[in-house]
């Protein structure tokens, strides 16, 4: 994990946001550090989705400020996130089922050859090249992606995030709904995209797959941070009773 000395890749402070009188979240301040990975969890409803849509643009906070690399942002929309290198995947994935790899990856940024046409060959070309440094098996490029399995799915979304230069990749979820390998598969994604620098703020229910995904994670209650500790130090019970319970483990409070 990278040194918490350094400057962070992101920095929300002091966010707060409000919908109808009532405080979605509440003062709530976390980090991200290039090649880390942080796992916000909690309850429906405790204020992580809405966090991060303030990163992602979605939202734009009432209170409280961003920095990226150390530099304050005003990120208000979905456009200035990704000026920011700011990439978000879904739960959905966002992926038009009838297309095949490569018209996913360059859809509405189509590649053109000079006399103005969509240069199929090439977006196949480089495709193959991305798709071969983050997983090297994957071999479905002319086929829809409807045909493909879950993590292959994934596996493109991911892609489309890393071919066009995200530095902070936002996750919603990565592994629900997929069986033991295809849940192998993108953990073995994730690590890669560490290995590149990139930050991960990965959105997750399940206790096991921060545990084993994420270098820190950030537990929300009601709105607000409850804490945020560093896994290796913890058990799944101690983010259990910090989701649960609403209190920090004795070794990290």
């Amino acid at each position: 994990m990278a040194q918490n000395t350094a400057t962070p890749l992101v920095e929300m402070r002091n966010i707060s946001i409000s919908f109808g009188g009532i405080k979605a979240v509440d003062h709530v301040s976390v980090d991200l550090h290039p090649g880390e990975v942080v796992g916000l969890l909690g309850h429906n409803g405790a204020g992580k989705s809405t966090l991060i849509k303030c990163l992602s643009g979605a939202y734009h906070a009432d209170q409280g400020e961003i920095f990226i690399n150390g530099e304050k942002v005003d990120i208000r929309s979905p456009i200035d996130a990704r000026s920011h290198n700011i990439e978000t995947i879904y739960q959905t994935l966002a992926l038009a089922d009838n297309l095949d790899a490569a018209s996913n990856l360059f859809l509405g940024r189509e590649l053109v050859t000079r006399s103005g046409f969509v240069d199929d060959a090439r977006m196949e070309a480089e495709t193959r090249k991305i798709m071969h440094r983050l997983n090297p098996n994957f071999q479905k490029f002319n086929v829809p992606v409807s045909a493909l399995s879950g993590g292959q799915r994934q596996s493109v979304a991911i892609a489309r995030a890393v071919y066009f230069n995200a530095k902070i990749l936002i996750m919603d979820e990565p592994t629900a709904a997929l069986g033991p390998q295809e849940t192998e598969m993108v953990a073995e994604l994730i690590q890669e995209l560490k290995k590149e620098g990139l930050g991960i703020f990965l959105i997750d229910h399940d206790i096991h797959s921060v545990m084993k995904l994420c270098d820190r994670a950030s537990v929300m209650k009601n709105g607000q941070l409850i804490g945020t500790v560093d896994v290796k130090k913890v058990t799944d019970e101690d983010i259990l009773g910090m989701i649960i319970l609403g209190k920090p483990p004795a070794q990290a409070a």
